[in-house]
């Protein structure tokens, strides 16, 4: 038995299934975060939640949240950026950078995540919204080193992320 975040992982106890003519499937949930670049003070940031809830309540992440029923990815990035941080990217502006899904990644379910980023020139200072606590800019160099605790495995995509915006 795993601890992660402070709960015990069970995979029985999450497991939810759905019954087809074939067989059972695992439920699987799909979630959406974005990584928002951009220049403060000559130096490259990003845009961090704080959590307002569990799992990981009080730690920073990226904006993000699952993806509604009759949701496309981008569109719920978009809106998931725009709840938890009043920065409006329209969803045409996100670029996809791939999907992350370890089995034990979150600790409520089995949880696949899309990830979507964008640099943003004169980003507005982020404002906290939905279930995030609080927003704000953080640098590149913070986020990616050892100073700051983040959320799941956001210190993974934001490595990816960022190598992407150096293309």
């Amino acid at each position: 038995m795993d601890t992660h975040g402070g709960y015990e992982w069970k995979a029985q106890a999450y497991r939810r299934t759905v019954t087809t003519a074939r067989a059972e499937l695992p439920r699987i949930a799909v979630a959406v975060d974005v990584a928002i670049f951009s220049i403060r003070d000559e130096r490259p940031v990003v845009a961090l939640v704080e959590r307002g809830n569990q799992p990981f309540q009080g730690l920073l992440a990226l904006p993000g949240g699952f993806v509604e029923e009759a949701e496309g990815l981008a569109q719920a990035a978009s809106r998931e950026l725009a709840e938890e941080t009043g920065i409006v990217v329209p969803a045409r502006s996100l670029t996809q950078l791939g999907a992350f899904g370890a089995p034990h990644r979150d600790p409520r379910m089995r949880v696949v995540s899309i990830v979507f980023w964008a640099f943003v020139e004169g980003v507005a200072d982020p404002v906290g919204g939905s279930d995030a606590a609080a927003s704000r800019l953080v640098t590149v160099d913070d986020a990616l080193g050892d100073r700051l605790d983040l959320a799941f495995d956001h210190r993974q995509i934001l490595h990816e992320a960022w190598e992407a915006t150096l293309r």
